[in-house]
């Protein structure tokens, strides 16, 4: 297990991320992180219930939908649901999860971390640890 700030490091430099939780609502936070990423030139993939599409990007119903794998899974959910999706990470053999403020649980924390995915939770918002990237063609 890595120090929270050597992994955060090692998150925000991954550029591939997904965001669980995505909404068109924009008042919500997967809304907010999904615009705020993607304006910091990340490649954000989108996983929500609401289907559709936010900003031309499809919004897939899970991780296993996606067309690419993520570097990283950014989780805004709620912690019930957070729980669900650690178990998807697993067994996708995905290894970097996010857990935003709200979405924690110590069920989801103690799967991951007895599954050997790293995973950052306690506080942190990606919003805030991103880094900026050239924007992408």
């Amino acid at each position: 297990m890595r120090p929270t700030d050597e992994l955060i490091e090692d998150f925000i430099n991954r550029r591939r991320w997904a965001i669980v939780g995505v909404s068109h609502n924009p008042t919500k936070f997967g809304h907010i992180i999904f615009k705020d990423l993607r304006r910091a030139g990340y490649d954000v993939q989108a996983v929500g219930r609401s289907g559709g599409e936010l900003d031309g990007v499809p919004i897939y119903a899970s991780l296993a939908a996606l067309p690419e794998r993520p570097e990283v899974v950014d989780v805004v959910v709620p912690p019930e649901q957070t729980e669900i999706v650690v178990r998807e990470c697993a067994e996708l053999g995905l290894r970097r999860v996010w857990l935003q403020p709200g979405a924690e649980s110590p069920q989801a924390i103690a799967f991951c971390r007895a599954n050997g995915i790293e995973v950052v939770f306690g506080g942190p918002c990606a919003m805030v640890h991103k880094r900026r990237w050239p924007t992408l063609p």
